[in-house]
Parts: C-alpha cells; structure tokens; sequence
C-alpha cells in the first residue's frame, strides 16, 4: 500500500494559504491516498509517467476545483508514488 503525505512549502504560499496550510495539506494528501489507491487496484502494467499523470488528474478530481486548480505537484513526490505503485505490482 502506499502511503503519501503532501507537504507545502511556506515560501511559496499566499499569507491567505500559509493559515491554511495544515488543512490544505490534510485534504491535498487524502485525495492522493485515495488517487493512489484506486490506480494500484487497477494497475495493468503501465509505466510509471502513466501512473503520475494518472495520480494528477485523479487527485485533482478529488478536490474542489479551485484547490485543484492551484496544486502544483512536488513531480519527485509524484513519480515516488507512481513507482511505489508500479513495483507494488
């Protein structure tokens, strides 16, 4: 199973999202997690740029569209994800 954790970094948020900061990485890793795992459930070899793009558009999919629309992806985070779920397999 994979387990990621979104972290933020403070030098890149807003004041407005420096406050929200803790909740906003709550929700960014939860819709992450679940992302993850349902790719993993239904993994059929594809590589691992796949898999990351997949856990993007997924991901995004779970948030309220303007939180996904502001989440940019650490892309080394990301690709640790898809690689955990491609060897998983």
């Amino acid at each position: 199973m994979v387990d990621p954790h979104v972290s933020l970094d403070a030098g890149e948020l807003s004041p407005t999202e420096q406050k929200l900061r803790g909740p906003l990485e709550e929700q960014l890793t939860s819709a992450l997690k679940a992302a993850a795992n349902r790719i993993g459930r239904r993994y059929a070899g594809e590589p691992v740029q796949d898999v990351a793009a997949q856990l993007v558009e997924e991901t995004r999919a779970g948030l309220h569209p303007d939180i996904a629309a502001g989440w940019q992806p650490d892309q080394a985070q990301l690709y640790e994800v898809a690689r955990a779920i491609v060897n998983g397999h």
